[in-house]
């Protein structure tokens, strides 16, 4: 009786978190579509970001291009709570928090060294096949710089 109860209950979760990754419209591979976009000189360019399920949190995994041409692979799991969780693969952030505004918007922030170094605001069109990345940071060299990515889901 007990083996049952365990492992209807496990069930239940894996349902709930299916069903609530379900309605999240973020999740899939979007690529980046660079003729609607508009960076920065010396913006990083992240051609794929892919969103999926990783337990009870999200993956963000995001394949980019530096300015200078070396590829990049950063990664970020948590939640979509407002709270900080670690981002590899990034020299420029150590953590970052998502934070959902409503169905189709979240807001970013990212933190180096406990300081906030950029601000992000994604918002998912409302058909789903595209969304819009408007970054404001700093570079480099100290100089205020606003990024505009749109991708395309595949």
């Amino acid at each position: 009786m007990k083996t049952r109860t365990i492992a209807m209950t496990m069930a239940l979760c894996f349902v709930a978190a299916a069903v609530c990754f379900a309605s999240d419209v973020n999740m899939g591979t979007w690529k980046l579509n660079e003729a609607k976009s508009k960076f920065a000189p010396g913006a990083t360019k992240n051609q794929k970001v892919v969103y999926e399920a990783a337990g009870d949190q999200v993956k963000v995994a995001l394949d980019g291009m530096t300015a200078d041409g070396k590829s990049l692979q950063i990664e970020w799991t948590g939640k979509y709570d407002g709270k900080f969780y670690p981002v590899t693969g990034d020299a420029g952030v150590d953590e970052r928090a998502y934070k959902q505004i409503n169905a189709h918007t979240m807001e970013i922030t990212s933190k180096k060294g406990g300081k906030i170094v950029s601000t992000s605001r994604i918002v998912v069109a409302a058909d789903g096949k595209s969304r819009t990345v408007t970054s404001a940071g700093t570079n480099a060299k100290g100089q205020k710089v606003t990024t505009v990515a749109v991708y395309d889901k595949e």
